[in-house]
């Protein structure tokens, strides 16, 4: 009996055998050709390398023209050549190099462990400000991000325009599809490259191969921090009503209802005078408020009473006198005068005697 877990499981250090000529020793019936295009400024580099590129598919017995004048690269299977997959590979080759991908890493692609993924993002963002910002995300600050996914994923990865060139195992190309697409989809890259560096480790042991990583794996959630505005004014809908709004009063409708439609013309100007005489003494009688504020004195403090210094500590005399004399028997700079004097003395007379 063999554990069902040994059969899923594929060895390490386990590869295919070589696809060789005894697997196909007749070749193949049809001749098969694959064409692309590619941009004026890949021309000069294409000229340059396109030697190289020769010598490496005729290994596999695969023909490759340059045509300057159309812009066109062309592989086409020959007679000698008997691995179907090859003129797969040679397609892959010419659409790498027309992606701008540079030869030594193109040429990667004939080998059987290694696949390329050309990745369209041109069409899923909008707005092209944003799809910029989103691009320069995935390469990162002096392209340290997309450094950090080519080491996690062993895949050359190459962002060029509107499309990310993938190049690498298999496994390698579907987490970097994952981080392209998700990181157009804003979410940064940084949060797969954290579960991919999850996954790293987890993968070094044999027990947990069979086991399920979602406890170990992080969950991100979406944070939305930043709330909607709210409008200073608010349009609020009124009720519909079938019938239409009163008609506004005109101003012969106003002056009826006063009565001021019916007054003569003296007393009409009259009654506009005295509104702006009105208007005139409020006007005025405001202004010199005002003025007279800077006559108004401010409010004084409340005069607050000194208190009475407080008799209850005794003074000690004797403590006093004691530091009195003690301060006498120094002798601090200069002398007293009495010495003074009978120093003076005794120097004439020692002057005398001489």
């Amino acid at each position: 009996t063999v554990d069902e877990s040994e059969l899923l499981t594929v060895p390490d250090g386990w590869k295919e055998p070589a696809f060789t000529r005894e697997d196909n020793p007749k070749g193949l019936l049809e001749e098969s050709s694959f064409a692309t295009l590619f941009p004026k400024y890949r021309e000069a580099y294409l000229k340059e390398c396109w030697p190289l590129v020769q010598k490496a598919l005729g290994e596999h017995f695969v023909n490759a023209t340059l045509d300057l004048i159309e812009g066109s690269m062309t592989v086409t299977t020959t007679k000698k050549t008997f691995d179907p997959y090859a003129i797969i590979r040679a397609r892959d080759l010419i659409k790498l190099l027309a992606r701008s991908v540079p030869f030594e890493q193109a040429v990667r692609i004939l080998q059987d462990d290694i696949a390329c993924d050309i990745i369209k993002i041109g069409s899923l963002v909008r707005k092209r400000d944003t799809f910029i910002k989103r691009r320069g995300r995935l390469l990162g600050p002096k392209g340290s991000t997309l450094k950090a996914l080519e080491l996690l994923t062993n895949c050359y990865i190459m962002v060029q325009g509107n499309t990310v060139s993938a190049l690498g195992p298999f496994s390698g190309l579907k987490e970097v599809r994952k981080v392209v697409l998700d990181t157009m989809k804003n979410i940064h890259p940084i949060y797969n490259i954290k579960t991919l560096m999850i996954k790293r480790e987890l993968s070094k042991d044999p027990e947990l191969r069979s086991q399920s990583w979602e406890r170990f794996l992080p969950k991100f959630k979406r944070k939305n921090l930043k709330k909607r505005k709210e409008p200073k004014k608010k349009n609020t809908k009124k009720e519909y009503t079938p019938f239409p709004p009163p008609q506004p009063e005109s101003q012969v409708d106003k002056e009826l209802a006063s009565g001021e439609y019916f007054l003569k013309e003296r007393q009409k100007k009259r009654k506009q005078v005295q509104e702006i005489k009105a208007k005139q003494a409020d006007a005025v009688k405001k202004r010199q408020e005002e003025r007279n504020k800077a006559f108004i004195p401010p409010k004084e403090k409340p005069v607050v009473k000194a208190k009475k210094a407080s008799t209850e500590k005794k003074i000690d005399i004797e403590a006093i006198k004691e530091k009195v004399k003690n301060a006498k028997k120094k002798k601090l700079g200069a002398l007293p005068v009495e010495e003074v004097k009978l120093k003076m003395a005794v120097d004439e007379k020692k002057k005398k005697k001489k």
